[in-house]
């Protein structure tokens, strides 16, 4: 059996290179890994991450921009959480990816 090949789609590639760069940043990453677990206001995530609120504020606005993150608002307090569940298996192949750059490509099956 063929598997069809996809042809290009440079939107779509846009698209997975704004997200590559937003997950790019150690500490954007590391709120992605905490959102990943659960929704949690900006003043926690700061303390977790041990920066400033304006600063982690910045981040969660990238992660946003690229659909990683969406918030809600409570009183004065926002909470952010993952767009969705797919986020947490994005930077687990990342993190596999990561710790096996060298390794071959998985053998293809034999065509019957």
């Amino acid at each position: 059996m063929k598997t069809q090949e996809q042809d290009w789609d440079a939107e779509a590639a846009e698209r997975a290179v704004a997200v590559l760069k937003a997950v790019s940043d150690p500490s954007r990453y590391r709120l992605l890994w905490e959102l990943s677990h659960g929704e949690m206001p900006v003043g926690a995530l700061a303390e977790t991450l041990g920066a400033h609120l304006a600063a982690t504020s910045q981040h969660l606005a990238k992660l946003r921009a690229a659909g990683l993150v969406s918030s809600r608002r409570e009183g004065t307090r926002v909470f952010y959480r993952t767009a969705g569940t797919h986020i947490r298996g994005l930077l687990e192949e990342v993190a596999l990816v990561a710790d096996h750059p060298g390794d071959p490509p998985p053998p293809t099956p034999p065509t019957p």
